[in-house]
């Protein structure tokens, strides 16, 4: 353990790390169910509700990667207080924003800060805690706080809705980051890598330029024509942008996205998994609130209570997914969280006006069961074709992977219902069926990426890459 830390400052600079990744992870699902409400106030457009939640997630995307080299460099404890600052400053800047696009701003800010929060918190916890055993208890337990914000977003964000507003969505963030950043100060020390890694800002603005242009075009679409000048501007520009990603990242000695992990089918495999299962809980998060306080009128307290079963349902399979895969390894938790993630979305496709409270909890449950269990194998999977030294590298990826596809998510099945013309209930369908294609995905992904030749394949880069490794240090 860092030097003078006891077994209470650790326990201590634990708590801190789950706090933050607690109000980060609240952060990326409470907004949903006030979505009705924002509309109301600030007279948005279905648009305009896809970028209050996208802001979020599209920016933490963006910069996953690069929070986390900074941290290696400069500091973690020193980042980490950075972000607390910056996360509690855009909350309380969105709950008095005038204007969707002033909340827009404040939640992209909101973001900045974010992105330095989990990744950072996550090599915290690593350096704190040196013995195996103790640090698998940490990352256990900060994983079960990560599942349960996520989780508990829909219901506490109903409940301070219909009692508050929905601005008092963001006040909860200022004390308890104000809380973290006086705990940090105190318990935390400081730590960075032996040797930081270099910036690579070509891979940074290419990341940037292929994320943002492609959501803002799936989210704009329906507004502006698929066909327009707009619209197929910012197509072109993501296209050049993954274009420059393969061909220039490869050629610099500290790339951002090092493209040599994509040789293991396992890592892409996981990666695709994150996507494909992420854009599964975006896209429901966001249909769904619509949905019960729109079409079924619902208060955002009742809504939020609705959704209880799915936040039980995730929070269980979140704890109980480890244990299969410890068991059983990722293959079994993988394919049954895409089969429960295709059912529950599948039956919310007969969804309608007069849908009876027990075929949606029947639905939220296996959604949820669903959500749980598939986070705990995708790292598992990620993991295992790559050298342990490239770990943080890896789970960065994958972090980045889980929140473009929130955003996608986002993104495609607003444009769905908003390019409808026969109501809500009618163009739905559509995108209630897309997210249970997404389901199937995470199925035949998980199949492909866990069998042998994977597997082999895997062993293969894992020692290319660890070879390549040991030949740089000489």
């Amino acid at each position: 353990m860092p030097r003078g830390l006891s077994p209470r400052g650790q326990t201590v600079v634990l708590l801190t790390c789950c706090l933050s990744v607690f109000v980060a992870g609240l952060d990326a699902t409470i907004v949903n169910v006030a979505l009705p409400s924002i509309q109301r106030a600030l007279h948005t457009p279905v648009s305009g509700l896809q970028w209050a939640i996208d802001a979020y997630t599209l920016v933490i995307a963006c910069l996953l990667m690069l929070s986390g080299s900074l941290a290696d460099r400069f500091g973690r404890r020193r980042v980490f207080l950075t972000g607390l600052a910056i996360f509690s400053l855009g909350s309380l800047l969105c709950s008095i924003a005038p204007s969707l696009g002033a909340l827009v701003a404040f939640r992209a800010l909101q973001a900045v800060g974010g992105s330095m929060l989990n990744p950072v918190a996550m090599s915290i916890i690593a350096t704190t805690f040196t013995e195996p055993a103790a640090r698998a208890r940490a990352v256990g337990a900060w994983g079960s706080v990560a599942g349960l914000s996520l989780a508990s977003g829909p219901v506490l964000g109903g409940l301070l809705v219909s009692a508050l507003g929905w601005r008092s969505i963001f006040w909860i963030n200022v004390p308890v980051g104000a809380l973290a950043m006086y705990l940090t100060k105190k318990y935390v020390p400081e730590s960075k890598a032996t040797r930081g890694k270099r910036f690579d800002p070509l891979g940074q603005a290419l990341v940037v330029t292929f994320l943002g242009p492609v959501t803002a075009a799936v989210i704009e679409g329906p507004r502006h024509g698929w066909g327009s000048p707009l619209i197929v501007v910012m197509f072109v520009v993501a296209g050049a942008s993954v274009a420059g990603l393969v061909l220039l990242e490869p050629r610099r000695s500290e790339p951002l996205v090092d493209l040599r992990f994509f040789r293991s089918p396992a890592f892409s495999g996981a990666t695709l998994i994150a996507l494909v299962a992420l854009m599964t809980l975006g896209g429901f998060l966001f249909l769904n609130t619509l949905y019960l306080q729109d079409v079924r009128g619902f208060s955002p307290l009742h809504a939020g209570v609705l959704t209880i079963p799915m936040a039980a349902a995730l929070a269980v399979c979140s704890t109980v997914s480890g244990r299969v895969v410890a068991a059983r390894g990722p293959r079994p938790a993988l394919v049954l969280a895409g089969l429960l993630l295709a059912a529950g979305t599948g039956l919310l496709t007969g969804a309608g006006r007069g849908t009876s409270a027990g075929y949606l909890v029947l639905a939220y449950v296996l959604f949820g069961a669903g959500c749980g269990l598939v986070g705990t194998p995708v790292t598992n999977t990620a993991l295992s074709g790559l050298p342990r030294d490239q770990a943080g590298v890896a789970g960065a990826i994958a972090s980045t992977c889980r929140q473009t596809g929130a955003a996608i998510g986002v993104a495609v099945c607003g444009s769905i219902v908003a390019g409808g013309s026969a109501g809500f209930v009618a163009s739905s369908r559509a995108a209630w069926a897309l997210l249970a294609g997404c389901g199937g995905a995470t199925v035949l992904f998980g199949l492909i990426s866990t069998g042998r030749w994977a597997t082999a394949h895997a062993e293969r880069t894992r020692a290319q890459l660890s070879a390549k490794a040991l030949e740089m240090t000489r």
